[in-house]
């Protein structure tokens, strides 16, 4: 749930900080971001969070600046070029928390509030290292390793989606499968000869939060059926 709140003396209204929060490092790690305004940024911004039923206990939160890569978290560089980033630690399992994000300008200020428990939030870092490997003419075996912010995979394991696209008459194609709990899958039915692009995402394995965005795409060229 968000919250918005305003104060202004003079002036345009505030840009108010868009806030989203996901936890890619579950349950260690919780990073919210938000963009920084292209036009008349705020001098600077305060950000503080507490759990929803005691509100008093109010800790800060760790903000990292546009383009610093000291996240704990597998962030690409061009998101980190582009986003203010909150660093909260070690919060507690099935409890509501709060977050507020205030924009401080000279006249004004705008703020955000957000509620969230982990349990919603969850999202892994992509797979990494993917591989394809011909087994013979007819099958495959795609392979792909957890990511590696993935901190405790054995208490609480992940499970992966496979998407794998084509081309055929120059109408793309495509086809999603899973969940899988192994990091490998064979792939029968292919057809020799066409170019095929795999990618992988992980999502907690008891469906908690979102899959993680597609891991890099990989392509692979089915061998053509020898004579």
């Amino acid at each position: 749930m968000d919250l918005l709140r305003a104060s202004a003396t003079s002036g345009d209204p505030p840009s108010t900080p868009s806030v989203s929060c996901l936890c890619s490092i579950y349950p260690n790690v919780t990073l919210c971001s938000w963009p920084e305004p292209s036009l008349s940024p705020p001098i600077h911004y305060i950000a503080t969070y507490s759990e929803r039923h005691r509100q008093a206990n109010t800790n800060s939160c760790q903000l990292i600046p546009p383009g610093s890569s000291s996240a704990p978290t597998a962030v690409s560089s061009s998101a980190a070029d582009k986003l203010w980033r909150c660093y909260l630690p070690n919060l507690k399992l099935l409890t509501d928390y709060i977050i507020n994000v205030t924009a401080v300008y000279s006249d004004r200020s705008s703020s955000h509030l957000t509620s969230f428990m982990l349990e919603e939030i969850v999202k892994p870092d992509p797979p990494v290292d993917i591989r394809v490997s011909s087994q013979n003419n007819k099958k495959i075996l795609v392979e792909w390793s957890l990511p590696a912010t993935w901190a405790s995979p054995d208490i609480f394991p992940l499970k992966y989606y496979i998407l794998y696209q084509w081309e055929n008459r120059g109408i793309p194609k495509s086809v999603n499968l899973g969940p899988f709990e192994s990091t490998k899958f064979e792939l029968k039915g292919l057809t020799p000869g066409r170019e095929y692009q795999f990618q992988v995402c992980a999502q907690e394995l008891l469906g908690l939060g979102q899959c993680s965005d597609w891991s890099s795409p990989l392509k692979f060229t089915m061998p053509k059926t020898k004579p």
